[in-house]
């Protein structure tokens, strides 16, 4: 039988992408996401936690994340868990824990642009009544 190894995630970046390129040219980018959930304790408390995952990236879809996504961005990211190991320098085994994303989805504005001011209107707005005898749309 076959597993399943799906992750889905909604979340804010916790710091600019790095983009970069492996040797053959392939582009790869990493961030950390957070995700925050929130409840009541039983003292009717408030109470809050993030949880930040190391998110990997590849090809355009890193490009476009390198181009559009800043900390603090919202973003959309699904694909699946993966765990590495390595030695470091001194010799050290080292484990990291990953999500590596195949689709990515913006969400919201990016973080540089600024909001348009709401325009005023001098002129009330009128919902036309519908004419005797004409169909309803619903």
């Amino acid at each position: 039988m076959r597993g399943v190894n799906k992750v889905i995630l909604i979340g804010n970046l916790g710091k600019d992408p790095d983009l970069r390129y492996t040797p053959n040219g392939q582009s790869v980018a990493s961030f950390p996401l957070a995700t925050s959930s929130r409840w009541k304790d039983k003292n009717d408390e408030w109470q809050d936690k993030t949880e930040w995952h190391n998110i990997v990236i590849w090809g355009r879809q890193a490009e476009v994340c390198n181009e559009y996504l800043k900390k603090g961005s919202p973003v959309y990211i699904e694909g699946r868990i993966q765990y590495r190991s390595w030695e470091d320098k001194d010799g050290n085994k080292r484990f990291i824990t990953e999500i590596v994303a195949q689709q990515m989805r913006l969400l919201g504005r990016k973080v540089e642009e600024t909001p348009e001011e709401p325009k005023e209107s001098t002129e009330e707005e009128t919902i036309p009544e519908p004419e005797e005898g004409e169909d309803l749309p619903f």
